[in-house]
């Protein structure tokens, strides 16, 4: 079979990975920088050196990735439980609002600048007044942004045809909350994801050349989760349970956890937000280049001292504060006896890792693992390893049609002479 480019569409840089989808060889890589005007000739750019007409299989998290706005019933547990099914979707969760919109609140909504909307609200048989309420001032809204339909079963097809009647395309999911206490997020996490793929890239934010709807299959951290997936089944045949991942970004600060999967079958009897069997939560306010700001403010609310302006202690920072939120997130959610803390293999992935020397990412490790906040619970004496090639974005996007080669892939991770940091 000819070579395959598998390439993720960053936020600052495009990086590209040649593989043979036979073998699972690693035959090229390259990177430029990521073309926000139109991301397709960032995608030419990063790919001019491999051979002519090679097919492209692409993720993407440009711009920021998917903004996303959730529209809910009550803060605490209908916008909640859209919160968390976003987040885990992959989605940056810009805007969240709950309670009946008024027009200061769809002011607050378009400042925002969602690329799509989460509308959920009501368990199934139970209020419907403020679904059907914020259905109809979203159709009567001046923006047409695409909803996901996530609340009360019992009148869906009413709130998604006042919507529809007004123009904004309408997915409509199984709701978050279908009973007090059940929070059941996979269809709308689905519904996110399609329309991620439908009206983002399908669309002319990122670009109008037609070849980047055939390229992109997924949103980048469900790529690199499925990437995750394979390299966790890797050491659990090894009899070496669980991966994390951080994976530290222009935009955002990605956490991925694969546990051990023989305690997930007894601890996790069933998915609950926030905390699925594979677990990924996205922090859209931790990124080394476009997030700075926020990235200083969160890090200084989890008691870090100030930051230094360059690029590997803004990364360790922001290691720092993803990795104890999704700790909490863990703890909060019910992760039960499998959770990151119990991980055979940290894996550490963004270019402020990459393109550090290795004197410098040891003593990065090394406070990491000694941090009281929390994320040397996962760190402490666990082997760490650097993504140096980006095979993990690779073997995701690789996993569907071609397993072997993306097992192939994620091993070498694995390898004796991988990038090796404790």
């Amino acid at each position: 079979m000819s070579p395959v480019a598998c390439v993720d569409i960053g936020s600052t840089f495009t990086k590209a990975a040649l593989v043979s989808p036979a073998t699972g060889e690693l035959l090229a890589t390259a990177q430029a920088p990521t073309t926000l005007d139109d991301v397709v000739r960032g995608v030419l750019d990063a790919t001019a050196g491999f051979p002519d007409g090679v097919p492209v299989l692409a993720c993407s998290s440009a711009g920021g990735g998917l903004r996303l706005a959730v529209v809910g019933y009550e803060q605490l547990i209908s916008a909640e439980a859209g919160h968390r099914a976003a987040l885990s979707a992959g989605a940056r969760v810009v805007h969240v609002a709950a309670g009946r919109l008024d027009p200061p609140g769809l002011a607050a909504l378009a400042d925002a600048r969602p690329d799509v909307l989460l509308l959920v609200g009501g368990t199934d048989g139970g209020d419907t007044a403020v679904l059907r309420h914020n259905a109809a001032a979203l159709a009567g809204w001046d923006r047409s942004v695409p909803v996901v339909l996530a609340g009360n079963a019992h009148v869906q097809d009413e709130v998604a045809a006042t919507l529809r009647a007004e123009g904004p395309p309408v997915t409509v999911c199984a709701n978050v909350l279908p009973d007090i206490g059940e929070l059941a997020p996979e269809s709308a996490r689905a519904g996110i994801r399609a329309v991620f793929l439908e009206h983002v890239i399908g669309g002319d934010k990122l670009s109008t050349d037609p070849r980047l709807r055939q390229w992109v299959r997924a949103v980048t951290p469900d790529a690199v989760l499925d990437g995750v997936v394979v390299l966790a089944g890797l050491r659990t045949a090894a009899e070496v349970p669980g991966v994390v991942v951080l994976d530290v970004g222009g935009a955002t600060t990605d956490v991925y956890c694969v546990p051990d999967l023989d305690a997930e079958q007894t601890a996790l009897r069933r998915e609950a937000v926030g905390v699925p069997a594979h677990r990924r939560t996205v922090e859209g306010d931790l990124g080394v280049h476009h997030a700075v700001a926020d990235l200083r403010a969160a890090a200084h609310a989890e008691g870090l001292p100030p930051l230094a302006d360059d690029a590997l202690a803004l990364g360790e920072a922001a290691a720092t504060v993803a990795l104890r939120r999704h700790l909490r997130a863990e703890a909060a959610y019910g992760a039960g006896g499998a959770s990151a803390r119990g991980v055979g293999l940290v894996v550490l992935s963004g270019g402020v890792f990459r393109h550090a020397d290795a004197a410098a990412r040891d003593a990065v490790v090394t406070r990491l693992a000694g941090d009281r906040g929390g994320a040397a619970g996962v760190l402490g004496g666990t082997p760490v390893v650097v993504d140096a090639d980006y095979v993990l974005a690779a073997a995701g996007l690789l996993a569907g049609d071609h397993p072997e080669a993306a097992r192939a892939l994620a091993a070498t991770l694995l390898l004796p002479d991988s990038d090796q940091v404790t």
